[in-house]
């Protein structure tokens, strides 16, 4: 697997329609909450330099986001997809780290937080830092809890107002991990720059 993960560029909304594709066969696939994206909405995060992606060649075989919430006070890496080939080869690890990465260099103030159905994403975000919290913690931005809406579990979600779901709220607070400014931030390892090709122009 010849698989490289890039902070997206302009050039990688070709990919848009394919990342929209996964993201929904990935809802159907778990019979969980996944909040559907349209095409316009991914590129706009990719144009804003607020997405990875993992190209196989010139092929989109995963992504995830950032979302900022409470006038930057939160971060949230949301749209965590790998194509189903894919999986079971670490790659979801390798862009979670990316992403996280970018989350810490682009807003190193901010609480980053999660809410996930999946136990996979639940190990990962342990092991960058992530604590379990009550929703309460979390951002009350009503934008954000309105993005659930393209989510199945979503009236479950209203009726105990918002205050619980089938999704476990998880939090990373940066005054936890002072540490964490005097090390290389997660993503520089795997992260690279995007080549210069007849794919990417």
């Amino acid at each position: 697997m010849n698989v490289r993960i890039f902070v997206a560029e302009t050039n990688h909304i070709i990919h848009t329609q394919k990342i929209c594709d996964l993201i929904y066969l990935s809802a159907q696939q778990r019979g969980t909450g996944i909040a559907t994206r349209s095409p316009e909405y991914i590129a706009e995060k990719i144009q804003s330099g607020k997405a990875v992606i993992a190209l196989d060649g010139d092929k989109a075989v995963g992504f995830s986001y950032i979302e900022t919430w409470s006038h930057g006070l939160f971060v949230a890496n949301s749209g965590l997809i790998v194509a189903h080939d894919y999986r079971n080869r670490g790659l979801a690890r390798r862009i979670k780290r990316a992403i996280f990465g970018l989350s810490r260099t682009l807003f190193p103030n901010a609480k980053i937080f999660s809410i996930t159905t999946g136990l996979a994403v639940m190990k990962l975000n342990t092991e960058l830092g992530y604590r379990p919290v009550p929703f309460s913690e979390l951002t009350d931005d009503s934008d954000f809890w309105d993005g659930c809406q393209g989510c199945k579990n979503y009236d479950i979600l209203e009726r105990n107002d918002r205050a619980i779901c089938l999704c476990t709220g998880m939090l990373y607070d940066p005054d936890l991990h002072p540490e964490s400014a005097q090390t290389p931030l997660p993503h520089q390892a795997d992260m690279k720059s995007a080549p210069t090709s007849k794919h990417n122009t």
